[in-house]
């Protein structure tokens, strides 16, 4: 949830009107937002904006520009004056596989002070790290203009060339800042597995930044009294690179500075930067009333569209350039009912009546856990996604159908779980210190893809760590839940890549193979760092549930 701060004057200034907290608290719910605190010696705002999709609303800017639309003063999409500018930027084939899209432009005309600096810093920070994947998808740039020699140079060089990085006194190389320089430590993941590193250098051969970790000392150092300056967005998906060029253009502009458009030379083709095309989504009005049970004549919509700051006409709607979560005609509707007011709707009398009860198949499982948890257990709760690494390499299995996040965030959590018993393998791994005997249990869903469809169950995990854990003690806890609910289980040796060899059983109830149960492999405990033996087990519940319906 990003949170942002700015004087309350200067949101005044930029709305063009004076406005108490309380109505700035009002107003900020339009985008999905809450005042965190109002502080009147400072005359600091504080607001929690709850949508990660909204980035423009990131700044006083974007705030300002909302609450006009909202308050009648300004009708649909705003209008942003650009200038073409002379300024080209060649983009080296040499970036194509590491960081290839940039976008860029220059605003001139208003002399930047300290304010003005920490909000633009405040900008560019919040939209790298949250919508920009802290900076994998998405970094920004601001240079002073003043300083740079066009055309300016976008390519990947060796990791030996160096510079001096911004705040820094001394030359460094591109390597020696990923592994000594803060920002380098911080995001050196980036940019790991390339052996050359993506910069822009100007036409006097001044490095102007080591994208996207770190700017140079020289170039790209903004400072107060500057009044031109120069903006860059780089990252892996260029129309999340132009929204970012597209954000910061309209926010300079009602900082009234001037905007110069800049030409970006790719190898075989050109764009041009900041991208200010309008697109557009058609609703219909039977959508609306779908949605929201509203009955809505024309000029109604028409109204409440140019309030959100849409273009509008014969339910053609016209998005504005800064905003780029519109992937439906739903998500323009859902502003209508914004604009229209939630609690304006009026609410319609019960026709029915319904007695909630839990599932039958929820019911079994909460049964056993129950019992598990009677027989000495602990259960726990770990996340659902994880990685590979910890699914299969630390179980010493092979992968038998994952799921993995095409876009992840995190390594570490690059992929929804095939089993469960990895986790608890993990827990152990981080409870050597606790006290033993340990045995804990986790109940719920993994994923398996099985021949290019997707498969889910309800699984549960057992295990027990202690001295004499043993396959016995496993046999014994699946004896007892098979008796409590009139099971009959046969065991047939197994082989697994988890589990000891000799020392691994499959359970079967009426010819169905619904369990895996034995002592752990060595060489697993060795992987997950543990020194006291590991007897585990995990049940599938989807295919007992499913045993015990049909009995």
């Amino acid at each position: 949830m990003p949170t942002i701060t700015f004087s309350l004057k200067d949101l005044q200034r930029l709305a063009g009107k004076k406005l108490e907290i309380g109505e700035v608290t009002e107003l900020a719910h339009y985008g999905k937002g809450d005042v965190d605190s109002y502080d009147k010696e400072t005359d600091e705002v504080k607001i929690d904006f709850g949508d990660t999709n909204l980035p423009y609303l990131w700044s006083a800017e974007g705030f300002a520009r909302l609450i006009k639309g909202i308050l009648g003063m300004q009708k649909g999409v705003p209008e942003i004056k650009l200038q073409k500018g002379d300024y080209r930027v060649i983009v080296d084939k040499s970036v194509a596989e590491i960081r290839p899209f940039i976008a860029c432009f220059a605003a001139k005309g208003r002399k930047i002070d300290d304010y003005l600096l920490k909000q633009l810093v405040q900008l560019q920070e919040k939209f790298c790290e949250t919508y920009g994947r802290r900076r994998q998808k998405v970094s920004i740039g601001l240079y002073s203009y003043k300083r740079l020699a066009f055309p300016v140079y976008y390519k990947a060089i060796s990791p030996s060339i160096e510079f001096v990085p911004l705040e820094f006194k001394a030359k460094m190389s591109l390597k020696e800042i990923l592994a000594e320089h803060p920002k380098g430590k911080e995001y050196a993941w980036i940019l790991e597995g390339f052996d050359k590193y993506p910069v822009l250098i100007d036409n006097k051969n001044e490095m102007m930044s080591f994208i996207p970790i770190i700017n140079s000392n020289f170039t790209g150092k903004l400072e107060i009294g500057d009044e031109n300056l120069f903006f860059e967005a780089t990252g892996t998906d260029e129309e999340a690179v132009n929204l970012a060029a597209n954000i910061f253009a309209y926010a300079l502009s009602d900082r009234e500075f001037n905007i110069y458009s800049a030409e970006v030379k790719y190898p075989g083709r050109k764009a041009v930067a900041p991208c200010l095309k309008i697109e557009s989504i058609h609703i219909k009005n039977e959508q609306i009333k779908w949605l929201f049970g509203l009955e809505l004549k024309e000029n109604e919509v028409k109204h409440l569209l140019e309030k959100a700051q849409y273009n509008y006409s014969d339910y053609k709607v016209e998005i504005p350039p800064y905003r780029q979560d519109i992937m439906h005609p739903f998500d323009v509707i859902e502003d209508i009912g914004i604009m229209y007011g939630y609690d304006n709707v009026k609410e319609l009398p019960l026709t029915t009546y319904t007695t909630g009860s839990a599932l039958k198949g929820k019911e079994f499982i909460d049964k056993v856990r129950e019992i598990i948890v009677g027989l000495g257990y602990q259960e726990i709760m770990s996340a659902v996604l994880t990685n590979k690494d910890f699914l299969y390499k630390k179980m010493n299995i092979g992968d038998f159908g994952t799921i993995e996040i095409e876009d992840c965030m995190s390594e570490n959590y690059s992929a929804v779980r095939s089993w469960i018993l990895p986790n608890l393998m993990e827990v152990f791994s981080k409870n050597k210190h606790v006290e033993f005997p340990q045995k804990i249990f986790e109940e719920g869903i993994v994923n398996v893809r099985k021949s290019g469809e997707i498969a889910d169950f309800n699984r549960i995990a057992i295990a027990s760590s202690h001295e004499n854990s043993n396959y016995t003690e496993m046999r014994q806890v699946l004896d007892y839940i098979m008796k409590c609910f009139g099971l009959k289980c046969d065991i047939e040796e197994a082989e697994h890549g988890s589990f000891i060899e000799g020392r691994c059983g499959r359970a079967i109830v009426h010819g169905k193979k619904i369990a895996y149960l034995g002592e752990i492999n060595l060489q697993v405990l060795e992987n997950w760092n543990l020194d006291m033996p590991v007897a585990a087990m995990e049940l599938n519940l989807s295919e007992m549930f499913e045993i015990i319906k049909n009995k």
